[in-house]
Order: structure tokens, then C-alpha cells, then sequence
């Protein structure tokens, strides 16, 4: 079941979460999940970004934990 829950996080990150970040020039790479927490990495302009928590909670959280069951939040890891 994990292996599922990884392979639809995944889809979603390529689908949808990569082109509303690459509008700004950003990039979100998979890192991990477990225990209901995805594990993501912010690059290019989010790295740093003053709105980096925004685009992470509003943005890939909200997209992430609308389109897949078992998610509980989104982590961002450096």
C-alpha cells in the first residue's frame, strides 16, 4: 500500500505541483514518505524563498492531500 500511496505522490509532484512552481522559476523534488508525511525538496527560487512555508502549506500540502488518502501533511527537508 505504501508503495502505491509513493507512486500517486509521485504522479501528483510530476502532474500538477512542477508546473504551478516552475511558474516562478521553482522546483519541488520527492524525497520521502512516511507515517502520512511527505518529504519534499524546495529548489530553485522556493529555496529560500520568503513565501517558501506559503507555496509548501497552501500550495503542495493542500494539492498533495486533495488528490491522495493517508496524507497528513507536507514536510520540506533541506
Amino acid at each position: 500500500m505504501e508503495k502505491d500511496i509513493i507512486s500517486e505522490i509521485k504522479k501528483a509532484i510530476e502532474r500538477d505541483v512542477k508546473p504551478l512552481v516552475g511558474r516562478h522559476l521553482g522546483d519541488v523534488e520527492f524525497v520521502g514518505f512516511d507515517k502520512g508525511v511527505v518529504l519534499v525538496r524546495l529548489l530553485g527560487t522556493c529555496k529560500g524563498c520568503a513565501l517558501a512555508d506559503l507555496t509548501l502549506k497552501e500550495g503542495i500540502e493542500h494539492i498533495l492531500k486533495s488528490q491522495i488518502n493517508g496524507i497528513d501533511r507536507v514536510v520540506a527537508v533541506k
